[in-house]
């Protein structure tokens, strides 16, 4: 209905003889600002980053401060004396990181074979014997294969990979099992090519699950390698049985508390490691 002077409204207007009225004309209030982008919360935390090192800290401190005071024997400042710690700590680092290297570069890509159509057969005889890896007493198999082998790091090294692979392969196989088949074939459809597929669909899908494995594997590593001592192949295990034969509850604390102290830091960094290599896309959230 038209004003008496002839005029519309304001914010009125006439389209084709019908008249309209804009919704938020004529009033006062100014249009509503659009919300404010949410920001999703940081993956890692301070207290993530911190609470665990500054306990690492504090204990180690504190058995260093013991030691310092304690009245050691002969018998135990020289195991503990010459860098007789660092040299098995160091040793200890290298048998984990070497172990754990080898069976990511094995797990992971026969993991990705066993879940492709030609190969999907051998996957039960594949699991079989990576069971059979983990179900025989590290102990056992590090015996035979010394017996195998010969005394030294090499005999250690692969007693600790055969026991460490059953995690990761089998992570790798039920996280690439566990992928939408829906979002594969939706991937087909706009041309990837089967690599293209895998690199780019299947293995972000499964990163979690395989980074959970890959940080079971790290923690085995680090307890497995205390037994490469009986191989000849070092490491903490040494301070461990010197302290044990001897007698000696230093020697004994020192290996004991530097290999849980290294199982738990190893087991933060994967933590992280874990959290940061996530894809943004599987976080849950606004």
């Amino acid at each position: 209905m038209r004003a008496p002077s002839g005029r519309r409204p304001e914010g009125e207007h006439e389209v084709k003889g019908l008249a309209f009225r804009d919704e938020n004309a004529g009033s006062d209030e100014p249009d509503a600002a659009p919300p404010p982008p949410r920001t999703k919360p940081p993956r890692v935390t301070w207290q993530k980053l911190t609470f665990l090192p500054a306990v690492l800290i504090a204990v180690l401190l504190a058995t260093w401060l013991w030691f310092e005071q304690a009245d050691l024997d002969a018998l135990t400042r020289n195991a503990l004396s010459d860098g007789q710690v660092s040299k098995a700590l160091w040793q200890h680092i290298q048998l984990t990181a070497i172990s754990t290297f080898f069976v990511l570069i094995i797990a992971i890509p026969l993991g990705i074979l066993l879940t492709r159509r030609m190969f999907r057969r051998a996957g039960p005889a594949a699991m079989a014997f990576a069971n059979m890896g983990q179900a025989t007493p590290a102990i056992g198999l590090l015996a035979l294969l010394v017996i195998w082998l010969g005394i030294g790091r090499r005999a250690a090294l692969i007693g600790i990979i055969a026991y460490a692979v059953l995690p990761v392969l089998a992570n790798t196989i039920a996280g690439l099992k566990a992928n939408d088949p829906t979002l594969l074939e939706a991937a087909r459809g706009i041309g990837m090519s089967p690599l293209g597929v895998l690199m780019r669909v299947e293995l972000p899908l499964a990163v979690p699950l395989i980074l959970a494995g890959v940080r079971t594997a790290l923690v085995l590593n680090v307890g497995t390698a205390t037994l490469a001592t009986f191989g000849g192949g070092g490491g903490l295990g040494v301070l461990i049985t010197t302290g044990i034969t001897s007698q000696r509850m230093p020697v004994l604390m020192v290996g004991s508390i530097l290999t849980v102290a290294l199982a738990l830091l190893v087991d933060w960094l994967a933590s992280l490691a874990e959290l940061l290599l996530r894809p943004r896309g599987l976080e849950a959230g606004p």
